[in-house]
Formats: structure tokens, sequence, C-alpha cells
């Protein structure tokens, strides 16, 4: 037993000798490492953030003057709000990188997301942002309601959304398919939110095509009120924004009923909830749940279960039911009513476009300044890492789409002016043209922002630097005031209509832009050189060119396929391909007609200069892109190889004057990102919340 007592205090003696000889061990090897690591440190000097534009000024324009022609109108209300938001903890002020910025907190759960937009707008309402957006009267009252509209859809989509979902769709049907009454008794109390308005037209079971709704309202005589239904599940009102929590009021859009006729799609005002909030008696509302974006938004469904209105609520400025039940409408033609009420439909469409010009801004502004901060790798042996902006590949990823951006402005802006001079002769060209360039510049956006998320590289991943975010919130713009695919066929639909009747009459054309169909058919050189490629005959030329033959092609398929027995509505879906391809041609043609036309109208040289670069820039990426040139002999393949050569050479151009070019767009440090600026300093140790 003692024996095994020695043998036991042996075995531990030398246990812990062991470990103390380890733990020594273990003391050097950490001592020596950190002796080893400051000496490597001390060797290779951390990277140093030095600002953009310490190495890329000074500027070769001015940047003002630049941002004018860009924004176009309303210079200082836009600075006034911008400057009134930034004040507000409301729009979540965070300080990074020794700047404040400011963005949605998207780590709030989808309710709380709502109830601070809902707080966000009363904030706004109280300082006056929205005083004329429905009672102001004149083109200055619409425009400075679409910069003011614009700034807030570049802090927060989904806040502009309610906004505009408020103002533009509840508010504009009760302006456009109202009349004296209905403006008298609702357009001041929306403007002052005493009453929250939603916009009932989307259905589970259509969107695209309105006239096929199943919502119904019938007349009844003997009480003067309309009874609203939905009359199977496919008919409840869906995507409705503000409708799962806030709104009290809808526009409801319905097949009317009189006498057992249907008289089509008409509107009509409906209470759906009462002054606390409570949902109305034969109305049933449910959310639509949680999105890939835009969570501030409370989308919700409708049920009607014969909800009784007065006949005053019919919104009856293309048509009225009298008390005794007839049905009066000068317009005769159902076909042509119907385009009445869709025609004044537009500034959903007009916002849409110009608010995606908007988010391709921030995001590219964003993914430049990065780039020209970032360096990556050295191609010479211990020589400096370049620059992202300085790789030539890096430059074809953005700077093209730069340039397009820069002609899709000047697109957006003609839209509005268009659009504020509404008339009935130009409700076609209104509806043409902003389907087209909602399409276009919808689907730029999304591009953009998916190109600029991946040339931000891990931190394009982060929410704080919102390019990733805001390819969810504006996602939805291709499918949102009309499919984009839906819109280019109802673009050459009517490209086709106007040239049937030029030919059917034998006369010039006169609309849609299409006069230059007038003149004889343009000759592209057999051989381009940098000249030509770059000269604005030649690139109207073209665009010209390739627009009427695909129009001359379009007619001739239709007309083939009628000629097989297809009725024209079939040979229309048949031709699908052929119109895709000019519905794109029309849009391209009459965006570079603005850009032109933005280039005319100033008088510097410095900016004359730019602006023919992202022109050219614009034009010759988009014949590149678009294999209908080759496909139709437009170009030989000669042509479209110096057609990519120059695309190269515009980049290394236009590449000195990328922050310039950024820092016209007029956005505010604050609504950019972290990365935008000393992003080392924003994600440093000193940064981290305990």
């Amino acid at each position: 037993m003692e024996k095994e007592i020695h043998l036991l205090q042996f075995i531990t003696i030398n246990s812990m000798e062991k470990v103390n000889f380890r733990t020594h061990i273990l003391s050097e090897h950490l001592q020596n490492h950190r002796h080893a690591t400051t000496a490597t440190i001390s060797a290779s000097p951390c990277f140093s953030y030095v600002p953009p534009e310490v190495s890329e000024r000074p500027f070769s324009f001015d940047v003002t003057s630049m941002r004018k022609l860009m924004d176009g109108h309303n210079f200082g209300d836009r600075d006034w709000l911008f400057n009134l938001m930034v004040q507000s903890e409301l729009f979540n002020p965070r300080l990074r990188g020794g700047k404040i910025f400011v963005m949605p907190d998207y780590n709030h759960s989808m309710q709380q997301q709502r109830k601070i937009t809902m707080k966000r707008i009363e904030y706004l309402l109280d300082h006056g942002v929205f005083k004329g957006w429905l009672t102001g009267k004149g083109p200055e009252s619409e425009m400075k309601k679409f910069a003011l509209l614009e700034v807030i859809e570049i802090f927060d989509y989904a806040l502009a959304v309610n906004i505009g979902v408020h103002f533009l769709t509840w508010g504009g049907a009760i302006q456009f398919f109202g009349t004296k009454r209905h403006h008298d008794k609702w357009l001041s109390a929306t403007e002052n939110y005493l009453i929250n308005g939603c916009f009932a037209m989307t259905e589970l079971g259509h969107g695209s095509n309105v006239r096929g709704i199943e919502t119904t309202a019938t007349y009844e005589a003997n009480t003067g009120e309309f009874v609203i239904n939905t009359p199977c599940e496919s008919a409840q009102k869906y995507w409705i924004g503000g409708a799962a929590n806030h709104a009290t009021h809808a526009v409801v859009f319905s097949q009317l009923n009189i006498d057992g006729k249907n008289q089509g799609i008409h509107a009509f005002i409906a209470q759906i909830r009462d002054e606390n909030g409570n949902i109305c008696p034969n109305i049933r509302i449910a959310d639509c749940g949680h999105k890939i974006g835009l969570n501030g938004v409370d989308n919700g469904r409708i049920w009607f279960d014969n909800l009784r209105i007065p006949r005053e609520n019919l919104l009856n400025s293309v048509a009225d039911v009298s008390p005794d039940g007839k049905y009066l409408s000068a317009i005769n033609d159902p076909d042509q009513r119907f385009a009445a009420f869709m025609a004044t439909l537009a500034s959903g469409r007009v916002t849409v476009t110009v608010s995606a010009v908007y988010s391709a801004k921030v995001s590219l502004a964003i993914a430049i300044r990065y780039a020209l901060t970032r360096r990556a790798f050295s191609i010479t042996a211990n020589g400096p890492e370049l620059l992202l902006l300085d790789y030539p590949s890096h430059q074809r990823r953005l700077l093209p789409l730069l340039a397009k951006t820069y002609a899709m402005s000047f697109a957006g802006n003609y839209l509005k002016l268009l659009y504020i001079k509404r008339s009935a002769q130009l409700i076609k060209t209104i509806h043409v043209v902003s389907s087209a360039f909602k399409a276009t510049l919808t689907w730029h956006n999304l591009r953009i922002l998916q190109e600029c998320r991946e040339a931000c590289g891990g931190q394009g991943m982060k929410t704080e630097n919102r390019i990733g975010q805001l390819k969810g919130e504006y996602d939805v713009q291709s499918t949102f005031e009309g499919d984009n695919n839906v819109l280019m066929q109802q673009v050459s639909k009517a490209l086709l209509a106007e040239y049937m009747a030029a030919k059917k009459r034998n006369k010039p054309f006169k609309e849609l832009g299409l006069e230059h169909m007038n003149k004889s058919c343009p000759v592209i050189p057999t051989q381009l050189i940098s000249s030509t490629l770059r000269s604005t005959q030649f690139q109207n030329d073209i665009f010209c060119l390739r627009e009427r033959d695909l129009l001359n092609r379009f007619a001739a398929e239709v007309s083939q396929y009628q000629a097989q027995g297809e009725s024209k509505e079939s040979a229309f879906v048949l031709s699908y391909q052929v119109a895709e391809d000019l519905g794109k041609a029309f849009s391209d043609r009459a965006i570079l007609q603005c850009a032109i036309e933005a280039e005319n109208n100033v008088t510097a040289a410095s900016l004359k200069s730019i602006l023919g670069l992202l022109r050219s820039m614009y034009v010759l990426v988009i014949i590149e892109e678009d294999s209908a040139f080759l496909r139709y002999g437009y170009l030989s393949t000669d042509n479209a190889a110096a057609v990519r050569k120059e695309v190269v050479k515009l980049c290394g151009e236009i590449r000195p004057q990328a922050l310039a070019l950024v820092s016209s767009f007029g956005i505010p440090d604050a609504f950019l990102s972290p990365i935008a600026f000393d992003w080392v300093a924003a994600n440093s140790w000193s940064t981290i919340e305990n």
C-alpha cells in the first residue's frame, strides 16, 4: 500500500513538471510570435484612405451647372427637403467614419417599418412638405411635387410608395376621374391626411389586364346605391398599398352593372375603415405578408360583401349614372371610354420611371466613389496596388452604365414635361412614351443595382451600403404600374396602328416621333471610323434605321399571320419577338433625342464636350449589346468590332471625369453610404457598438 502511494506521488509530481514545462514553451512561443508580427507590420504599412477629391480634381466642367441640367427643376426645394430629413432622428441618422448617414433601419420588423413610415409621413406633413400637392394649381405646383417626391425616393422607396399611393393614385383618381363634388369633399382632406387613401385596382386574378377584373358594382335605382361585391376569390383586391393597416378609403375599380348590362370598368369611392381604424362592415381585409422589399408599405387584400355606397361615390368625369339608373357618357365607344380611364393613370408610370433614374444615380455614385479609393493587386513587382477604376475591365462595367443614366435622366425630365402639358391630343403620346420609358429605365436600374453590388465586392452585401438592399426595394418596378414586357408590347401595337393609319391615308407620319419615316432611308457607311461613330448624324441615322426597318417587319409579319387566318390579336401574340425589338428601338431612339436636346441647350464648351462623350457611349453600348444590329444587317461584323473598340476608348476618356459626373447627381453625402467615403474609418474597431 505504501509503495503504491509513493508511485502515485511520483506520477503527480512528474505530471506537474510536464505541465509547467509546456506552459513555459507556450509562453515563449507566443512572445516570439508577437515580436515577429510586429516586425512584419512595420515593414508593410497599412492602407491609408485618400479621398477621391484629392486625386481627381480639378474638375473639367462646372458640377453645379451639370446638376441643374440633370435635375431640371426645383433645386432649392430639393435641398430644403434633404436638409429637413437629415435634421430628424426619425430618419435614422448614424455616425460612420466621421460622417452622418441617413437610411431606413431594415433590422426592424415589418410592422415596425410600417409604423416608422407613418411617423415620417406625419413629420413631413407637419413641416409643410405636401402643401399644394393636390390643391395647388399650374405646372409649377406639379413640378415641385415631382421634385420633392424624388428626394423622398432617394431616402426610402417604401416611404415614397406610401406617399405616392395616397397622393398620386388615390388623390390622382379623385382629381382626374372625379368632378367638383368629389374635389370639394376629398382633395383638401387627402392633402392634410385627414383621410388615408388607397387604390384598389389590381386583383388576385388580374393585374395588367385591367379589363378582366371581376369585382362588380351593381346599381339599385330604388335605393340610389351601388352594391360592390367580390364574387369569387380571384376577384379579391390584391397588393393594395396602404390597405393592410392604414387606409381609410379606397378607389375601387369594378365592372359596372345596370339592369343586367355590363358597362365596363368604372371607379368608385368606398370607405374601408372608420375614424378609429376599425374595418367597416361588409369589408374583409388581410395582409399580403412579408415581401422581398418595400416592407414599409402595408400591402393588403380586400373583399367586398354587398358593400353599399351612395350614387355620388361614382367618380363621374368619364361616365355617370342618373338617379333612375340611366347610364350617361359623352364617349359612346366602350374602347375609347376605357382608354380615357387608363390615360389618367400615367402619373404612376412617370414617377416610377424617374425614381428608377435616381436609384441608379445613388448606386452609381456609391460604386464609383468606392472604385476611386479601393485598391487591388499591383501590375509591377513591388508596385502599388491599382485603384479599381483604373482597371479597364472595371471601367467597362460602370462607365457605360453611367453614360446611359445621363441619357435616361434627360429622358425622365422630358417625360415629366410631357405629362405636365397633357391634353386630349397628347393622351396617346403620353401613354406610349411613358410605357416605353418606364420599361427601359426600370430594367436599366435593376441591371445597375446588380452590377454595382458586384463591383463593390463583399461591401456591396452590407445593408448599410445601400446597393444590395435597393435591389430588393426596386425589383418590383419591373411589374409595378404595368408589367414591362406588356408595356413594350403596347408600345409596338401603338406604333403599328400609327403606321397602318398613315399608309391607309397615304399621308406623312405626324405622331410618336415617327416623322423620320417620311424621309429617305438612312444609309450607313460601309466603314465606320471613330469620328463617324461619335457623330450625332450617324447615331441618329442608325437608330432611325433600326426603328423603321423593325416597324416595317412587324407590319409585314402581322399581315402575314392574318393572311393565314389568324385574328389581329393572335397575329400580335405570334409576332412578339419583332414587337419586343421594335419597342426597344422606339425607346432608345426617343431617349437619344432627349440627350441630344439637352446637349444642344448648353452653351459652355466644357459641358458640351463631356455630354458628347456620354451620348456617344450611350449609343455605341446599345449598338454593341443589341443583337438586332447584326441580326437584321444594320452593321457588318467589321463595323460591330469597330463599335466595340470605340467603347473601350470612350471608357478611357470618361474615366478622368467619373468623380465629377457622379458629383453632378447632387445627392448629399448623407444619402449615399459609408463605402462612398472613408470606409476604413467606418469599419474601424472604434466604431463597433458594445
